[in-house]
């Protein structure tokens, strides 16, 4: 249940120390969260130098009841960018017409931008539905 919960395009939080907390979108892939980041954001510094994350996933859905939560933690890292999952992320967010996305998405593909991926394999991983009936 927590793998199709996580597979939906929705936003994450990511909160470093410090505190520091940022909505950002993500792709969960083979039990870990992966980030696209880089220069323009201070997150992959913060990481480098403190590696300890929580992040929260989590839908409210007056109108249906749904309420669900995932919660995770546990030691980001950077790792280098690749296109491929790259290119998986963004569609899952703007769709495979590459032509209608924001040219800055296009450049993080195809442009020498910097790009880097937060990585996390959570060491604690929690899924609560909270739903109510209306």
């Amino acid at each position: 249940m927590i793998d199709e919960f996580l597979a939906r395009p929705l936003t994450a939080r990511v909160a470093t120390e410090g505190p520091t907390i940022r909505p950002t979108w993500y792709l969960w892939e083979d039990g870990a969260f992966w980030i696209l980041s880089g220069p323009w954001s201070r997150l992959p510094g913060l990481v480098r130098s403190r590696p300890r994350v929580a992040v929260a996933v989590d839908v409210c859905e007056l109108d249906t009841g749904v309420v669900v939560q995932v919660l995770a933690g546990g030691d980001a890292a950077v790792r280098p960018f690749d296109v491929s999952r790259g290119r998986r992320k963004l569609v899952r967010y703007l769709g495979s017409d590459e032509d209608r996305w924001d040219p800055r998405f296009r450049e993080y593909l195809h442009g020498d931008v910097g790009a880097v991926w937060v990585y996390l394999r959570p060491s604690r991983l929690v899924m609560k539905d909270l739903s109510y009936s209306t």
